[in-house]
């Protein structure tokens, strides 16, 4: 199956399920290339962005499991170019 790189955008407004998306994003690590989080304690959320290479399947997955999280936000956008 093809492989993409892309972005994916975690909004998180309950830092009390930190440690439940951690999970979700250690069981997908092969996936991510980067990582980077920034709380914004003024606002009282935390905004995680990842860059990731994976087939649409493997990157919904992700998506999907994080999107499930009550209080959790994601957003992707993956490449048209396909990774061989």
């Amino acid at each position: 199956m093809a492989r993409r790189i892309g972005v994916v955008g975690i909004v998180v407004e309950d830092r009390n399920k930190a440690a439940q998306i951690n999970n979700i994003l250690s069981d997908f690590g092969d996936l991510v290339i980067g990582r980077m989080g920034v709380p914004y304690r003024d606002k009282e959320l935390s905004v995680i962005s990842l860059i990731v290479e994976g087939t649409t399947d493997q990157i919904g997955s992700l998506t999907g499991r994080l999107g499930n999280i009550k209080g959790v936000q994601v957003k992707s956008a993956l490449s048209n170019k396909t990774i061989s």
